[in-house]
């Protein structure tokens, strides 16, 4: 009887397994085997293939433009609450707490963020303070390159004025008018550019100080500055607004809408062909009927799933993002050096080490379903400059991390940060800061937690604080995955050449 037990539940499982692979080979197949009659496809194979097509076209579109769906996500969200034009600066002056739904905020520093289109209003000036460490971009979120060929994108602490501020030029794409001297000139790819700011604080307790020094930015037509509107700086503290990347239909009409405004300049052919075979041509309306519109809701939908299984990925596109070997930690640029920062890969997220440079579109999607902005001046990896990131999606046994489970974080002593560090929880379902219920959703070296006698730190992350580490303690919510990022701001050789390594994020028993 056992043996017949035994060969029952094998029988058994087996036929599970197989029962599996079938519905998994059948959902390919349906397709495969749809029927043709006299060499023609029938009507219903006709009208389920057409859907197939626009659904497989839209899909790959959608995540062929996630970069620009990220920056048009976060342009409508703001431009919701806040207003919009060239003199709208949006700051969060109470620092970016959970309400503020954006991928992967920075919970400390002060963040201020436009959206300009030089198509509407011609060639802008921003005329920045000193002490800033900005980005300036275009749609694709590439860094924008800065005449003389030495800078890109960066602004303040790491572009061309090093911290001094001054005027900064932006110029549309193909522009060959005059340029006058005495500024800082960035050449756009794309006719909208998005303004991407950050203030440092001294003290998390009083940062009247540092907003009022981003309040001294100013953005204005070139040859235009004494008609220009008048600047406003509108508080995005504690406002709850959704920037995330759109995730449903909407992204194609936004899609729709940044066609109009660039042409040939966001795209070649090919790219540009595929917007058209979804029906989005610069110029002509979008007019979906209602199937279609159903067909281009769940692509988006789809799409943006097929993102998040790419993002949480340890290896893309056949490379490690595993910085060290024997830690769960990962980079998208775990190989760049001081000399070469971003590895095989170029801020247009290009591979250039082979024969001939190729678009690495996963590596791309990765970047871009979780995170925003880069610059040379963010990855550099200069000692005591621009910052470092270390992200963990598991823990140390590679199993990803739940808010109802407790974990300890050790941080060895001398954190190799020389402006600051910090560790901040995001949501697993949208990479937004975690609402935990803590007033934000990062700990850091600005609020002091406890050391060890070692000059160790350690970090509690789970839904109760251990007894008598509240000060080192960030809550989770039963129920809701997440992912942890240590930034090192300013980081020290000690980082860069990995001599200094945390320890992974170890679950307690």
């Amino acid at each position: 009887m056992s043996h017949l037990a035994a060969a029952l539940a094998g029988g058994l499982a087996m036929n599970g397994l197989a029962a599996q692979a079938f519905a998994q080979e059948t959902s390919f197949d349906k397709l495969a085997n749809l029927p043709f009659a006299e060499g023609r496809p029938t009507k219903e194979t006709a009208q389920t293939l057409r859907d197939e097509l626009l659904f497989q076209r839209a899909t790959q579109t959608y995540l062929w433009a996630l970069p620009l769906i990220n920056t048009l996500g976060m342009q409508v969200g703001s431009e919701k609450h806040f207003g919009a034009g060239y003199n709208v600066l949006p700051i969060w002056k109470q620092r970016l707490d959970a309400k503020t739904l954006v991928t992967t905020p920075n919970s400390d520093l002060l963040y201020a963020m436009s959206y300009v289109d030089l198509g509407k209003d011609g060639p802008l000036v921003m005329d920045a303070p000193p002490m800033l460490q900005g980005i300036l971009l275009d749609y694709w979120q590439r860094p924008i390159p800065v005449d003389g060929g030495k800078f890109f994108g960066d602004v303040g602490l790491f572009g061309p004025d090093a911290g001094k501020g001054g005027k900064f030029l932006i110029l549309p794409p193909g522009y060959k008018g005059e340029v006058p001297q005495g500024h800082f000139v960035y050449r756009s790819g794309t006719n909208n550019v998005f303004i991407f700011l950050r203030g440092f604080y001294e003290d998390p307790k009083n940062l009247t100080p540092a907003d009022a020094h981003l309040e001294k930015t100013r953005i204005y037509p070139l040859n235009g500055e004494t008609g220009a509107k008048a600047m406003k700086f509108p508080d995005a503290s504690g406002i709850q607004v959704n920037m995330l990347p759109m995730s449903d239909g909407s992204a194609f009409e936004q899609l729709k809408r940044l066609v109009d405004s660039e042409g040939n300049n966001l795209a070649g052919p090919d790219w540009l062909g595929m917007l058209a075979a979804i029906g989005i041509v610069k110029g002509q309306p979008f007019t979906p009927d209602a199937h279609s519109r159903e067909i281009l809701e769940r692509a988006a939908k789809t799409g943006y799933k097929m993102s998040r299984v790419i993002g949480f990925e340890e290896k893309v596109s056949g490379n490690s993002y595993r910085m060290y070997s024997d830690r769960r930690w990962v980079n998208p640029f775990p190989d760049g050096t001081p000399a070469n920062p971003t590895g095989t890969l170029n801020l247009a997220w290009e591979n250039v080490a082979g024969t001939y440079p190729y678009l690495d579109l996963d590596a791309r999607i990765w970047m871009f379903t979780n995170y925003y902005s880069i610059s040379p001046g963010m990855v550099s990896k200069s000692p005591g400059a621009a910052a470092m990131y270390v992200i963990a999606f598991t823990d140390s046994e590679g199993t990803p991390l739940v808010g109802g489970s407790s974990y300890r974080l050790n941080l060895p002593a001398n954190i190799p940060a020389r402006l600051f560090w910090s560790v901040t929880l995001y949501e697993a379902e949208n990479a937004s800061g975690l609402a935990n219920g803590q007033p934000f959703p990062s700990l850091g070296s600005k609020d002091k937690p406890a050391q060890n006698a070692d000059g160790s730190t350690e970090i509690f992350l789970g839904p109760q604080a251990p007894e008598g580490k509240r000060g080192n303690w960030r809550a989770t919510v039963p129920g809701r995955g997440y992912f942890a990022i240590i930034r090192l701001y300013g980081p020290t050789e000690a980082a860069i050449d990995k001599s200094w390594k945390p320890g992974d994020v170890e679950k307690l028993k």
